[in-house]
């Protein structure tokens, strides 16, 4: 009867120590799942576990394989030692910053991929250097990469590999349910391309000169849904710092972006063709747009983002080249941007179709900012563009309890539409900008603009017309 109870006893163990294991295994499963179409951050996702060291707008990517790749045998024994955790070390990384590590972490990407809620981890104390790779998938739902270390490309246009794309470095590609995290740094490396003679401002009196162009984006998230970035610092990219391109359901938070403030077209994050996307408690500083929002983008969520130096939070360029543009419900709240030549912008090209509808500024406080509010629908880059008589249409956009200190040489806020297609349904509501030096205010500027006043705006917007224009009070 002894011996009975004694079976008893260790079969109840042995499946109860089963449960907990499987419960374990769930919990390394995307934490930050984004549902809805609008993520308003009221209930944020709980912070992701971090993974201990066990002994981290171009064409298609390029020859993208969505194969899923079986383990080598070799790679399954290394694996088998530490669970769903692939540590590039055990693929043979050197992680000295000058080997070239690209082939370790490929391997491990692939082992990574065929598991449900593995890991990629790169370990801190290490510095990994390599080549431009696309991660491709699909994957095994849940794969986390883990950046703890050093993470870097190699140093400048002379020591890229000729076979490798020049456009962009890290790829991932055709991803559900994948997260990019770590207490590590991803370093781009970037002055040597910012050199370049092509570059702005490298040429005499500001020109350029000729040469080669092209450079890389640093990470790139290409056709993938169900994306979370958190936790890294992403720094001296080449060309912009992060770009998805025709992904939904992202979310991004506590991210540090930098680089210096005259870096060409480093954007810090950008977005196209991308949809229900969170951005929030992020410190972001570059030579660009410390956010950029370009066509097809819709659902946007942007919160306690600190910006600066950098030329802002951009919606567009949209239009260029004649083409069709749609951007809709994008809303920045509780934000800080200083020492920008831009806050708050909206950009379009003259002969482009569409529209910009739904955005909302609130609570914005701003330091020594040229442009604070602008809307340009006579964006170009030379003095060659032509008027003309199609424009994306731009209506219903909100600026509530804007404050704070503007940069004298520009007027604060500037209302340049289309002479064509009016901007309308302008709403302005607790706006006071005051110069950040001297004490003559400038006033503002419109042209073609249409909304109303819910407050007295400082300094007072005269200027913007009330009501609708004719063509549009008539339909």
């Amino acid at each position: 009867m002894r011996a009975s109870n004694t079976v008893l006893v260790v079969l109840v163990l042995t499946v109860v120590a089963l449960s907990g294991n499987r419960g374990n295994v769930d919990g390394r499963r995307n934490p930050h799942h984004v549902g809805g179409r609008k993520m308003k951050n009221k209930n944020p996702p709980p912070p992701i576990t971090s993974y201990a060291y066990a002994p981290n707008s171009d064409e298609a990517p390029d020859s993208p394989s969505p194969a899923v790749y079986p383990p080598s045998p070799t790679q399954q024994g290394e694996a088998s030692s530490t669970g769903n955790i692939f540590d590039v070390m055990n693929f043979g990384a050197v992680g000295d910053g000058e080997t070239d590590d690209t082939d370790a972490f490929r391997s491990a990407w692939k082992t990574a991929c065929q598991i449900e809620s593995s890991v990629v981890l790169v370990p801190s104390g290490y510095s990994f250097m390599i080549t431009s790779t696309i991660f491709s998938g699909p994957c095994q739902r849940g794969l986390v990469v883990q950046v703890d270390g050093t993470l870097m490309p190699p140093d400048g246009p002379d020591c890229w590999p000729e076979s490798d794309s020049r456009r962009q470095w890290l790829v991932f590609y055709r991803l559900d349910e994948m997260t990019l995290t770590g207490t590590g740094t991803i370093e781009g490396k970037g002055q040597k391309w910012w050199d370049l003679p092509c570059k702005p401002h490298r040429g005499p009196n500001g020109s350029t000169l000729p040469g080669p162009c092209d450079s890389p984006t640093l990470i790139r998230f290409f056709i993938s849904s169900n994306l979370v970035l958190t936790g890294l610092r992403i720094q001296n990219s080449p060309q912009f710092h992060i770009k998805f391109d025709g992904c939904q359901e992202v979310f991004i938070d506590k991210l540090s972006i930098s680089s210096p403030k005259l870096s060409p077209n480093t954007d810090g994050i950008h977005i196209e063709n991308t949809k229900s996307v969170g951005i929030y408690n992020s410190l972001i500083g570059n030579g660009d747009d410390c956010i950029s929002i370009g066509p097809g983008c819709s659902d946007v969520d942007i919160e306690s983002v600190t910006c600066g130096p950098s030329h802002g939070i951009s919606i567009g360029s949209l239009g260029v080249h004649n083409s069709h543009a749609c951007v809709s419900n994008i809303t920045v709240r509780n934000a800080f941007i200083k020492n920008s030549d831009n806050g708050l912008r909206i950009k379009t090209w003259q002969g482009g179709t569409g529209s910009v509808s739904g955005i909302t500024f609130e609570n914005i406080q701003m330091e020594n900012v040229r442009n604070s509010v602008i809307i340009d629908q006579y964006y170009c880059l030379t003095k060659a563009c032509r008027n003309e008589t199609s424009a994306v249409y731009l209506t219903d956009v909100t600026y509530r309890n804007i404050k704070g200190t503007y940069d004298v040489q520009t007027p604060p806020i500037h209302f340049a539409c289309s002479e064509t297609v009016a901007c309308t349904n302008i709403t302005m509501s607790e706006v006071e900008l005051w110069p950040y030096d001297g004490i003559l205010m400038d006033d503002p500027f419109c042209w073609n603009a249409y909304g109303f006043q819910e407050t007295l705006t400082i300094p007072p917007i005269d200027c913007l017309q009330e009501g609708l224009p004719e063509s549009l009070a008539e339909d």
